[in-house]
């Protein structure tokens, strides 16, 4: 009997860089959308090319399986300047 092996399905992941900006009022926001990547690589690579731009940018990833709702921890991939905790 041939038993085949088939390759295991990966967990998704969710992978974002954000940016963030002081505001007139001295607040920490957003800098537009957060934006995101197919690679850790990729989303690094962009975090570290704005990153002089900005008050703060994060890269960070999660294993994510939106369809059912199920989100992993996330985890910081690339971190400069000032952002908001992480919830």
């Amino acid at each position: 009997m041939t038993q085949s092996i088939l390759p295991q399905s990966k967990t998704p992941k969710l992978i974002v860089v954000a940016a963030f900006d002081r505001g007139e009022d001295g607040d920490l926001g957003p800098a537009g959308e957060p934006k995101q990547f197919d690679s850790e690589e990729r989303a690094i690579r962009k975090a570290k090319e704005i990153a002089g731009n900005h008050s703060g940018v994060v890269a960070w990833s999660r294993e994510a399986n939106p369809d059912i709702g199920e989100y992993g921890p996330p985890t910081t991939l690339y971190l400069a300047g000032e952002v908001p905790d992480m919830e």
